[in-house]
């Protein structure tokens, strides 16, 4: 490791910030951080010193041939902590490298560790440095987030591939650059007693809809129109988007607290799913504005989204040498301002205004003048008094057709004055009494990457100079440079650590940036800054959210007070008879379910025991307590009874003597003895041959389990001696033949063993508190009659079913059913009962896969057939236990299935434009030559003769042609494509003087140092030693079937290792073409440059399962 600040290399800020997860690829994720203090707080937290910083040179040999998923660098030490490198070579679940740094120690780190670290990362070019590509970022690292990085660091195509210079020798060289700041804690902080406004919590990646919500909610005259809609008192506001929002900003005005946003997304028709799904902050201000202007039509408030933030402008195109003007009026209620290539907001709307000339082949066409010269433009016929700006800080960039975020510096104003240049921006139309000089209201921030990030906002709520950040939960005061100057974007400079070393700065990309800006006109600023206040909000609103206040304040109460009471729960008989049979059939009582008093400490437990006497009508002499026991067998059963001496303490100590956990809760028996009229009795005297038993009563007809008392007996006598009082407690005839068993326990597993009735209680190891089941005598019992005809199989039928939800795993959400099955299942009397639910004749060929309990989604790879032991196994996901497993129906049985390979194949037709991904199933042990053959009863052949070839095609390369006898059980389709096609007639007769060249399309990236970059379908031409470009070119024209006004635009170029030596007609091709078994052929070709506008097909041939991202949708 070398002390040295890093050179600066362009960094691409488009990847996925996340930490590494194993299970992160199974569905869509949120790629928010996970802590809303993880990113973008820690920047902005106070620097108490300068970072140490230094960097690490891993160098990894014998690359391609790493066959781990993921690999360790050594530890490194930076600002005295302990760091490494994480890679997954083969990519986390993507086609990428995936690259994360790791803090190495963290699992032996005291709790509540956290350690904040600007870093990039950096896969070296070891041919052209200018090309080595460098990653930065910072985070938060903490006991949930020990590493952070990119998922998608760099396609796996670059990487691998020899030409590009990352693999020289098979040797990858990775560097990382860590600066290591101190940050202060803000936990303590009170957002309220500091600022006097409270934030909204993050449901999991809704961070994006906090920061629009603080924006609206900070808009005085869109909270008292919300305020202003209808609602009634019986409206639920888990239905009513109106009433949810009215509640939410209610909270936000006058709680003192963070505020939950649960009750809106579940208005917006939101599962927790879509809670966990990072959207974007535009949809969704659109897509709620659209809402509320629906609901709002009809009511006194019709017309306030159009009325506060719709503007209109005006289309036009105007011929230049007719009198002759098209013009087209448009509303919107925000604009997209262009970020790249604009230094600040007044460029962007000079670009936006930009007059386009049309002519030459792109004039326009005028009604009765027929193709003329003429301008194409954009002006504003009037701007809203609340302007919203979207900073088009996301882009598609076609080159590499992926979404790219642009970290370019953009500043923007305090004041804007949308007048300025004698009003260019306006149409001579505009309305020139309107005076459109605006002032910044708030500043929507992305910290982050393309796929994920945080949101967060700094709002100047009464236009004040003092600026707040809204920051999920956490609100304080900030200045003006932090909400402006510092969110402007571009690169941040880090002082020097090292001055004695004269290197360049150590220089970071800053991934926070201003995404949306939202503009108040000023002459309109008193009627949009307005008083709200109680009388804006419906009577039956205040009612409600005062009495929800209020019961959370009593909560808040008894939390802050709760060191000084206990809480005392009370089982009695009653108890046991309502819950056994019902809500449990193990042990005796849900505790949870019992009456439960709040009790001061040092209360004396006499005095309770009248509370106890006026709650249940049981004089205080009639009582009697005991104390609940934990067993080593994790039962908990009554132990024994208080003492009079113990009845004389405290609460406090009492709870203290019975808890060894010393929780707030004291558990307690009230026995009550019961005469023959029903009245209470004093207890009975209890000596220690004296055993209290509890007796639950089966029913194997009915399969019905329930509580039927309880009997003092003495350790000596025995089961045979109560035989006619149980008989009589269950409602039988004296004589009636009964059995009894213990129940003993019921984890992990149950044991319930029979009782021998001659055997005294004593040797039977009967004690206080146990449990005796019994029922009539299962002889005589006709199976059919009965499926569990004891206890013990009913006890053990009981603790193992589970109630399964079934999805299908191509329609989810549409088709669900439910299956009561046991945990021990195994996996064919699983899919035999599934089969028999769906009236199938074949089970075999159900297929199951799991639950991921995370991303709520079906798990990437489904279950092997036999794969999981029991229906538990399959149920587990990463110590949770679901409910819910997918099935798909198969055209063949599942262990055949496993037998044989699936590959997908694009076929390219000879002579028609078209691809058709086929499906090919073979066995394992296949060839090549089989796939070919398969392949040939599928497909049309431009002639029955027709000979076919198998090539892989990656990233736009053909890297090899299949050998016929070459094994499929190793071919990998989930990264490369499979392309078959036939072998045309000239490639099959080649001479002495022939060649096959590889021949691909390409063009110069400008934002990449004229990098190449490969598209289209590359193929293989035969040429001969002689043939000059100009030939070749005629041929290659015919092929592609170019026009020849398009074809005459294109380049031609021999490229070797990505760099083009361009060619003149003249020039004789294959002598660029030097040796003819060149490794790597793919890497000397001809190339075609020319720009791509191929359509993109509609296939994708390597596409995970269930990833997908889904647009916002609001469903009520």
């Amino acid at each position: 490791m070398t002390l040295l600040t890093p050179p600066q290399i362009d960094a691409e800020g488009e990847q996925m910030l996340v930490p590494h997860a194993d299970f992160a690829p199974e569905g869509p994720q949120p790629m928010e951080v996970a802590s809303a203090e993880a990113t973008a707080n820690a920047v902005d937290a106070q620097v108490v010193d300068e970072p140490p910083s230094a960097r690490f040179t891993w160098k990894i040999e014998n690359f391609s041939k790493v066959n781990m998923k993921k690999q360790y660098s050594e530890v490194f030490l930076v600002g005295g902590y302990k760091w490494r490198i994480l890679t997954f070579p083969k990519g986390n679940n993507v086609d990428h490298l995936s690259m994360y740094l790791d803090v190495a120690d963290s699992s032996a780190l005291p709790y509540g560790w956290s350690r904040y670290a600007q870093f990039s990362l950096s896969v070296i070019n070891q041919i052209h440095s200018k090309f080595t590509i460098r990653k930065d970022t910072q985070h938060q690292f903490n006991s949930r987030e020990s590493d952070w990085g990119f998922t998608s660091f760099m396609p796996l195509s670059e990487l691998y591939d020899p030409g590009r210079g990352y693999l020289v020798n098979d040797t990858c060289i990775i560097e990382a650059d860590v600066a290591v700041r101190k940050v202060v804690d803000y936990w303590s902080h009170d957002s309220k007693k500091e600022t006097g406004y409270v934030g909204l919590k993050n449901q999991g990646a809704t961070c994006y809809m906090n920061s629009l919500l603080q924006t609206l909610y900070h808009i005085p005259y869109f909270r008292k129109a919300v305020y202003h809609m209808p609602t009634t008192e019986n409206d639920n506001p888990s239905g009513s988007i109106p009433l949810a929002l009215q509640s939410l900003f209610y909270k936000l005005q006058y709680s003192d607290t963070s505020v939950a946003t649960k009750e809106l997304t579940k208005s917006f028709g939101w599962d927790t799913y879509d809670s966990f799904m990072q959207h974007d902050v535009q949809e969704l201000n659109r897509v709620l504005c659209e809402k509320l202007e629906d609901k709002m039509k009809g009511t006194v408030v019709e017309g306030t989204i159009q009325q506060l933030f719709e503007g209109h402008h005006m289309n036009y195109i105007e011929c230049i040498n007719v009198e002759y003007k098209s013009t087209r009026k448009e509303s919107f209620y925000d604009l997209q301002l262009d970020v790249k290539g604009c230094k600040d907001i007044y460029a962007s709307f000079d670009k936006y205004v930009e007059v386009e000339r049309l002519e030459g082949d792109n004039k326009y066409h005028a009604e009765q003048y027929g193709l003329q010269d003429a301008r194409k433009g954009v002006l504003f016929i009037d701007f809203p008094p609340v302007l919203q700006l979207q900073l088009k800080r996301f882009e598609y960039d076609f080159v590499r057709d992926t979404m790219v975020k642009i970290n370019d510096r953009y500043e923007f104003p305090l004041q804007l004055d949308l007048d300025r240049e004698n009003r260019k921006y306006l149409s001579p139309d505009a309305d020139s009494s309107v005076r459109n000089l605006y002032t910044l209201h708030s500043v929507l921030v992305h910290s982050g990457g393309v796929h994920g990030g945080h949101y967060y906002a700094y709002i100047r709520p009464t236009l004040s100079d003092q600026w707040f950040k809204f920051d999920d939960e956490r609100v304080t005061k900030e200045d003006m440079k932090r909400a402006l100057e510092e969110q402007y974007g571009g690169e941040e400079e880090l002082p020097q650590t090292n001055p004695g070393f004269n290197n360049s700065p150590f220089k970071f990309t800053k991934y926070s940036n201003a995404y949306m800006l939202v503009y108040i006109r000023e002459s309109d600023t008193d009627k949009i800054i307005c008083n709200v206040d109680e009388k804006d909000i419906a009577e039956h609103l205040r009612i409600r959210l005062k009495k929800e206040q209020e019961e959370k304040e009593q909560k808040r109460k008894e939390k802050a007070e709760a060191h000084l009471y206990t809480i005392i729960k009370v089982a009695r008989d009653e108890d046991l008879v309502h819950q056994i049979g019902k809500d449990i059939y193990f042990d005796l009582v849900d505790h949870d379910k019992v009456r439960q008093f709040r009790i001061q400490k040092q209360l004396a437990f006499n005095s309770f025991k009248e509370e106890v006497a006026k709650e249940f009508g049981i004089p205080v002499q009639f009582q009697r307590f005991w104390l609940w026991a934990k067993r080593q067998n994790h039962t908990y059963r009554p132990n024994r009874p208080l003492t009079a001496q113990e009845e004389t303490q405290s609460v406090g100590q009492l709870r203290e003597v019975s808890n060894k956990a010393n929780n707030a809760e004291l558990k307690l028996f009230l026995e009550v003895a019961i005469g023959l009229e029903m009245q209470p009795l004093p207890p009975p005297e209890k000596t220690k041959e004296d055993i209290l038993l509890f007796f639950k009563l089966y029913d194997p007809i009915k399969e019905e389990l329930r509580y039927v008392g309880r009997l003092f007996v003495k350790g000596n006598g025995k089961p045979i001696d109560i035989l006619k009082k149980l008989n009589e407690m269950a409602g039988f005839a004296p004589d009636e033949e009964i059995e009894l068993f213990e129940e003993i326990k019921y984890e992990p597993n149950v044991m319930c063993e029979h009782i021998d009735k001659k055997t005294s209680f004593r040797s039977s190891q009967l004690e206080d508190g146990d449990i005796i089941c019994f029922q009539k005598s299962p002889q005589g019992l006709i199976s059919e009659e009965c499926s569990y005809p004891t206890v013990s199989t009913f006890l053990i039928y009981v603790h193992n079913r589970q109630v399964v939800r079934f999805r299908s795993l191509e329609k989810p959400k549409d088709d669900e059913f439910c299956l009561e099955l046991s945990k021990q299942n195994n996996y064919d009397e699983v899919v035999e009962y599934v089969a028999r639910h769906l009236g199938l004749d074949d089970p075999s060929k159900i297929r199951l896969t799991s639950h991921n309990c995370y991303s709520q989604q079906p798990k990437p790879q489904p279950i092997k057939y036999q794969g999981a032991e029991r229906l538990t196994d399959m149920l587990i996901h990463y110590n949770q236990i679901s409910d819910i497993l997918y099935y798909e129906v198969l055209d063949i049985p599942l262990p055949e299935l496993q037998g044989l390979k699936t590959l997908k194949v694009a076929f390219h037709h000879a002579t028609k434009d078209e691809v058709v991904i086929h499906t090919i199933r073979l066995p394992k042990q296949s060839t090549v030559g089989d796939v070919i053959n398969d392949l040939k009863s599928k497909v049309e052949l431009s002639h029955t003769d027709a000979e076919l070839r198998l090539l892989e095609v990656f990233y736009h390369k053909i890297y090899k042609i299949f050998p016929l006898q070459e094994k499929i059980e190793n071919i990998n389709d989930q990264y490369w494509t499979l392309r078959a096609e036939e072998i045309p007639e000239e490639e099959k007769n080649l001479g002495l003087n022939d060649r096959l060249i590889h021949v691909y399309h390409f063009m110069k990236d400008t934002a990449q140092n004229q990098q190449v970059h490969n598209f289209g379908d590359p193929f293989f031409l035969a040429i001969n030693d002689n043939e000059t470009l100009g030939e070749i070119k005629m041929r290659l024209q015919k092929k592609l079937h170019v026009p020849d006004e398009e074809f005459s635009k294109w380049k031609f170029a021999f490229i070797t290792l990505g760099r083009p030596e361009y060619l003149q007609d003249s020039d004789i091709v294959s002598s660029r073409f030097q040796r003819r078994d060149v490794y790597g052929a793919w890497e000397q070709y001809l190339g075609l440059e020319h720009s791509d506008n191929t359509p993109k097909r509609s296939y994708a041939a390597n596409q995970n399962r269930h990833t997908f991202e889904k647009p916002v949708r609001i469903y009520n």
